[in-house]
Formats: C-alpha cells, structure tokens, sequence
C-alpha cells in the first residue's frame, strides 16, 4: 500500500521515524511532515503567504505549514507521490476523546478524510520520558486491514498506545472520553509595553466513562476509536418552526 505519513511533531520526530520504519517493512511510504513542531495546531491551514517544501531524502519532504496544510500540499501535486492511506503520527502524547479537537495529529487525519483518503491518527498516550513508540507502531502494522474496515463512512480511526516496545499490544474498540483542561496562567508585564502570558501547571481532569479510550489505554491495551471527520446534519428530535417573527 502506497502510505503518506505525516504528523505534528515535526520531520525529525522520533515517533514519526519509528512509525515510518515500522510501515515500510511491508508498505510504499513517503513523508512529508511539518519542518518544526505544530502541536496543539487542530485543523489550521495556511492561507496566506507561500508554503516551502524541503527534499532531506528519498521520498522524505518537510513543509513549512501544518499538518493539514501537508496534507493539502500532497493532494494538489506538490510532492512526487499519491498516496492510498495517510497515517498520522506517532504524536507524543496522548490524544484522548477532547484531544482530538485539539490536535494537529487528528488535523490531518481529518483533512485526508475530506479529500477522499482514508485516514489513521496515533499517539504514544504518555508525557513521561523516555517515551516507547515501537508499541503503537507494529500494532498499526500488524492491525492496518482491520483497522481500515472498521471505519466508518466519512470517519477516520484514532489510536492510542501505550507507551511501550512490546509488539504485541492487545487493542480494543473505545469510545472517546471527556477531558477538562484546568490550566493557570502567569504574567509578566515587560518593558516594551506587552503583557506576556503563559499557560502552566495544567492539570486535565478525566471524566470517568466504561470503555473509554482513556480506560482502555489506562489497561495497558491500545485504544481504537472511530471519529467522525464529515458534518452530518440531523433532525432536531422535536421539529421546530423556523419563519418570521412578528408583533
């Protein structure tokens, strides 16, 4: 399978570079990856100004926007290569049920489901160094047909794994979680007339939920979940009237 690998840890990444080693063991695959870190980016792209691609090696780009705008960039013919899948990551970090709105791992995973590609995000849910991707890399291998049949139409599929070497991850079906993001923010009033701002100590709480990806991950298996990239539209359950109002 022809796969575009791609993140937003940026091209030097080590998650990224396991991950690419371990795909490429039975798969065509080519990076083109943002050329610094755009963690926390979502779906941002880059309207304004030109995007710069760099060749490092064969079949290796980095790109000076997001990780959708990479995305984007490889779908118009910026880059020498069409791919069947695009996989995304291995971020550092877990990104959990709200994570995922957060995320420019997720961003574009989204963004190749709307040009028509199917789509695969993956995290290491861990912060503690050192981090272990070989985990999460040879369970997206081993499980890619598997994972690719249980999306959904207009979907893409968002793993997290443990941080771990283990090729032999057991993984489950998880529904995303609900996170709350406590964080404290410090000043500093500085001579050129700004006030700098800095978010610290943020604790993130994590509501309780059987099945969720934080739980299941919380086992020490990986956690799969199919999230919706396309807006549905749905019927209100009580139809409501919609017309002019008067008087």
């Amino acid at each position: 399978m022809r796969i575009l690998a791609c993140n937003d840890d940026g091209i030097h990444a080590e998650g990224l570079r396991v991950l690419v080693e371990e795909l490429r063991r039975e798969h065509e695959v080519f990076i083109l990856a943002p050329d610094q870190e755009r963690s926390g980016v979502s779906h941002a792209m880059s309207l304004r100004g030109p995007g710069k691609i760099k060749r490092h090696a064969e079949g290796e780009y980095s790109c000076s926007g997001t990780p959708a705008d990479c995305v984007i960039l490889a779908g118009l013919g910026a880059v020498p290569f069409s791919p069947e899948l695009v996989v995304s990551g291995i971020n550092r970090g877990p990104n959990l049920g709200t994570d995922i709105i957060y995320s420019g791992t997720c961003g574009a995973a989204r963004q190749a489901i709307l040009q028509g590609w199917p789509a695969i995000a993956v995290s290491c849910a861990s912060f503690h160094e050192p981090l272990r991707y070989l985990g999460a890399a040879s369970f997206v291998r081993r499980h890619l047909a598997g994972l690719l049949a249980g999306r959904g139409d207009g979907s893409f599929i968002n793993v997290n794994a443990p941080s771990s070497a283990d090729e032999g991850l057991e993984g489950a079906w998880a529904r995303p979680c609900r996170r709350r993001y406590r964080d404290k923010l410090r000043t500093y009033e500085a001579p050129d007339g700004y006030t700098y701002c800095f978010l610290s100590d943020t604790l993130i709480e994590t509501l309780p939920e059987p099945g969720s990806d934080h739980e299941i991950v919380g086992e020490g298996r990986v956690a799969v979940s199919a999230i919706l990239a396309l807006p549905q539209a749905e019927a209100p359950l009580t139809p409501v009237q919609f017309g002019a109002r008067h008087g």
